[in-house]
């Protein structure tokens, strides 16, 4: 230790060297913590290790939800008149009104079509992964 100072802070990391804070410089922080922005390049096989970080195993697929959970969803979906009576109001509207007032009464109004279709659909893949992975635990156990 040289005239008070660590000798880390006079090596060759001085100019990107982050200044503490004032409130750090009140707490003696200046003198034993600092902080160097890391900026480094990966190569392709440390980019491929952390892209499959958090993804999914083929065997993902086949795991199966509970059936109480799976038919309580399936229930709820089936049961989504709110949407059914909007859709077929919004069809009314489109033989009724012309093209141009058409554009503008659907205007910030939820689409009925479109939340239907992706409820169907979601409700129908969830039914057949159900169905084929319920069936591939039958067979291989």
């Amino acid at each position: 230790m040289m005239l008070g100072q660590e000798p880390r802070q006079t090596t060759s990391n001085l100019g990107h060297l982050n200044k503490p804070s004032i409130q750090a410089l009140i707490h003696g922080l200046n003198r034993h913590y600092y902080s160097i922005a890391i900026n480094y390049r990966k190569n392709k096989l440390e980019e491929k290790m952390l892209l499959n970080l958090h993804k999914k195993k083929w065997t993902d697929g086949l795991t199966l939800e509970p059936f109480d959970t799976h038919s309580k969803t399936n229930e709820q979906t089936v049961q989504m008149l709110s949407l059914a009576i909007k859709y077929n109001k919004a069809v009314q509207e489109e033989d009724e009104l012309p093209p141009e007032k058409l554009a503008i009464a659907n205007v910030g109004r939820q689409d009925a079509k479109k939340h239907l279709e992706e409820h169907v659909s979601n409700l129908m893949s969830s039914n057949i992964i159900q169905t084929l992975g319920t069936m591939l635990d039958t067979v291989v156990f």
